[in-house]
């Protein structure tokens, strides 16, 4: 709790006296009294603020703590959660019931009654199947991911771990097991004994999100999950194609959003629970049929939540390898149809939910997926104005107002580094430099909690928060074979998991996948290959790193 650590609680309070705002004198009388619901039910409205420099104050000290999971709430965030969860299932069970309305049999149906409706919903299906084509190819490879399935939990998900536990998938994908069958990973499971058990569906968890609300997400069984990695990394590979590249799209969303605050262009559009509510009867109705064949195969539909079961009325939940894919692909062919001078990439631009459009066509834009079971954002929506928010960048007429986030509470080193870089980087997009002149204190003060001989381990800004973000004289360098290197504060992991405790089948089978390990032999002593664990345990050491 952050009114227990006092030396915490005295660096938030110098931030706020630095930032010198109406805000943020609020947000400090708010933790001194312990009004921990109305502190994280604050918000900051753009369109309240006439300049940059003020909207940036009162978001830095609005946002500081928005994200921090440790304040004694109210609240019950886990049923929160369910409860938005049960909503959108109830937003897609409404829209699965007015979309059938329209189709016969997975077909649209010809009445003049809805003639307008079917023109516009086959102008959206011409251009799903120009992004994805009419189907999937023949056959494609699987991949796995870093997470937890039905039968692995999240310690214990490494490559080899997956491989090693009992196969799991959905009754729907049985056919799956035919290419599976013929995988190192199949060979190694039937050296093991593990034969593929049949599971109802995924199941449901929550992560942490924000102060107030918390994320659903869904496990799946390793099979289905690692034929819909593979499945996602097709679609991207066929949205890139047409100009939407979900590799880099983030920058390039930013750039946009940067320039749309100052000519206003372009608008930034952000959904509420987007992935939960694409509904199956939407994703039937817009994809060709074999592609709509082979995701419905492949998800889950299904969920245990608390024990129950329910019948999913969502077509793929978030931890399903292809939900974000599938979003992005439907919002951009709805966004295409209205605004037919755009050119993805070019014109307009798809993330997930992060939506960006010409603002000609924005409020058309938003009706559009009103109708399809979709709800703006409005925090997160900007149709209008001079502020424009898109995957992580926030702008006002052009100038950087995005805050920083203590999402923890920092009790070592490497956390207040983090939280002294987020200052100073937050502080340096005032360009008048006046910002940085008043969060200097607080600055300091992160320092001053950090081990002298760390302390003086100073860096650029692109080694990340292994380095404190400082000017280029003050950093330790030295020079080798003509590559510079960096003192830095490098992270070490700790309790890998053995490669030599798996059996030799799973050896083989990761390694034809691609798993890297590496051992020491210098002749003398010999150290057993590891592999790191998501949640090995992490230690810290001096180190160099080189950087140019």
């Amino acid at each position: 709790m952050i009114h227990e650590a006092p030396r915490v609680m005295d660096l938030v309070l110098s931030y706020m006296e630095a930032l010198d705002c109406p805000r943020a004198v609020t947000v400090s009388l708010l933790l001194r009294s312990g009004e921990w619901d109305q502190l994280t039910s604050l918000d900051v409205i753009p369109s309240h603020y006439a300049q940059p420099s003020s909207y940036r104050k009162a978001a830095l000290a609005t946002e500081f703590l928005r994200k921090f999971d440790g304040f004694p709430l109210e609240l019950d965030l886990d049923q929160v959660t369910l409860e938005k969860w049960l909503w959108a299932e109830a937003e897609c069970f409404r829209t699965n019931r007015l979309l059938n309305e329209f189709m016969d049999f997975g077909t649209l149906k010809g009445n003049p009654a809805s003639e307008s409706f079917l023109r516009f919903v086959t102008a959206v299906r011409k251009n799903v199947e120009w992004v994805l084509g009419s189907g999937p190819p023949a056959s494609w490879e699987g991949r796995f991911g870093p997470g937890a399935t039905v039968k692995d939990v999240s310690r214990y998900s490494t490559v080899p771990d997956k491989m090693s536990s009992v196969p799991a998938f959905t009754p729907n994908s049985w056919s799956f097991l035919v290419p599976w069958s013929g995988t190192a990973w199949a060979s190694a499971s039937a050296e093991l004994g593990r034969t593929p058990v049949s599971v109802r569906g995924n199941k449901y968890f929550t992560v942490p999100k924000s102060s107030r609300t918390r994320r659903a997400c869904a496990k799946e069984p390793s099979i289905n999950g690692f034929y819909q990695l593979g499945l996602g990394r097709v679609m991207r590979s066929r949205l890139k194609r047409v100009g939407i590249d979900l590799i880099d799209g983030q920058e390039v969303h930013r750039r946009v959003a940067c320039e749309s605050s100052v000519n206003g262009s372009y608008a930034t559009i952000d959904l509420s629970s987007a992935s939960d509510c694409v509904s199956s009867s939407l994703v039937k109705l817009l994809l060709p049929h074999r592609w709509y064949s082979v995701l419905n195969d492949l998800r889950s539909h299904m969920t245990q939540v608390k024990g129950r079961w329910h019948r999913l009325e969502k077509f793929s939940s978030m931890g399903n390898g292809f939900t974000f894919e599938l979003e992005t692909v439907i919002f951009l062919a709805i966004a295409q149809t209205l605004c037919p001078n755009a050119l993805p990439g070019a014109g307009l631009w798809v993330y997930g939910d992060d939506i960006i459009v010409p603002t000609s066509q924005a409020r058309e834009v938003v009706a559009a997926l009103k109708f399809f079971g979709f709800t703006a954002n409005e925090r997160k929506t900007f149709l209008e104005g001079e502020f424009r928010e898109s995957c992580g960048g926030d702008f006002f007429r052009g100038e950087p107002v995005r805050a920083h986030y203590l999402e923890e509470l920092p009790d070592e080193p490497q956390k207040f580094i983090s939280l002294a870089n987020g200052i100073r980087r937050a502080a340096l997009q005032d360009r008048s430099m006046d910002l940085w002149r008043s969060l200097s204190r607080p600055w300091f003060k992160c320092l001053d909690e950090i081990p002298s001989a760390i302390r003086r381990l100073r860096g650029p800004e692109a080694l990340g928060d292994i380095v404190i973000h400082d000017e280029e004289k003050r950093w330790d360098v030295r020079w080798h074979c003509s590559i510079r290197y960096i003192r830095s504060y490098r992270p070490v992991a700790f309790g890998e998991v053995r490669w030599g405790g798996f059996a030799y089948a799973v050896q083989l089978a990761a390694a034809l996948y691609g798993v890297a390990c590496q051992s020491k032999d210098d002749g003398r002593v010999y150290e057993e290959t590891r592999i790191a664990g998501r949640y090995s345990s992490i230690s810290y050491k001096v180190g160099w790193v080189p950087f140019s």
